[in-house]
């Protein structure tokens, strides 16, 4: 599982982990790229050329480091949540993977709730562990975060990935009840418990903290 940088969603800090890490002439392209998504934001019309720098981005500045661009061109273009969906929708694994990492910082309500419900249904890890940044934990209602807790477990996701997990996990007897339910049924059929769930189990069997 890729634990890069572009997991803390600040802008700052993503530029500033990229001015040190691409070489000169990726550098100078992203450079370009931001500038062109400033000068030209949105992307209500025809496709924006800014859009077609996302697509570039892997091959421009090499897939390590590609996130990190594909989410500070979404925010040099402020893209809302219209965008963000119609991006998401029609970009590969990896476009929707930048979009669900800029959600935090662009689409200050829950309008954007369905790409990280889409990204839930997917058997793609990266897009799961994405899913379930800020975002995803500020948003998500208790079931669905739940249940995306438990695929977390299943599909191998790590849950230190999952944003807000120890406040939100804490004290939620309903989960702790789904998890116990769920090692129980690995137990029976011979099968190892994903590692992570006692973890995840712990912190719901601690009483909520009061506010």
């Amino acid at each position: 599982m890729n634990t890069s940088p572009v997991a803390d969603t600040r802008p700052e800090a993503l530029r500033d982990h990229l001015e040190t890490q691409l070489d000169p002439d990726a550098r100078a392209w992203f450079h370009r790229a931001v500038e062109e998504a400033a000068a030209h934001p949105g992307g209500r019309g025809p496709i924006s050329v800014w859009e077609l720098r996302l697509a570039e981005a892997g091959r421009r500045c090499g897939a390590r480091h590609a996130d990190a661009v594909r989410v500070l061109i979404l925010h040099a273009a402020r893209a809302d949540a219209a965008v963000l969906s119609r991006v998401y929708h029609q970009g590969t694994a990896a476009e929707r993977r930048a979009v669900l990492h800029a959600l935090p910082r662009l689409v200050p309500g829950p309008d954007a709730l369905p790409l990280v419900e889409d990204a839930l249904r997917t058997n793609d890890t990266r897009l799961v562990a994405a899913a379930l940044g800020p975002y995803g934990a500020r948003h998500l209602e208790p079931h669905a975060w739940r249940h995306a807790v438990l695929k977390c477990l299943f599909t191998g996701v790590p849950v230190d990935l999952i944003a807000g997990l120890a406040e939100r996990a804490r004290g939620d007897a309903e989960l702790a009840r789904m998890l116990a339910d769920f090692a129980a049924e690995r137990t029976a059929a011979g099968r190892p418990v994903p590692h992570g769930l006692h973890h995840v189990l712990t912190l719901a069997a601690q009483p909520r903290e009061e506010s």
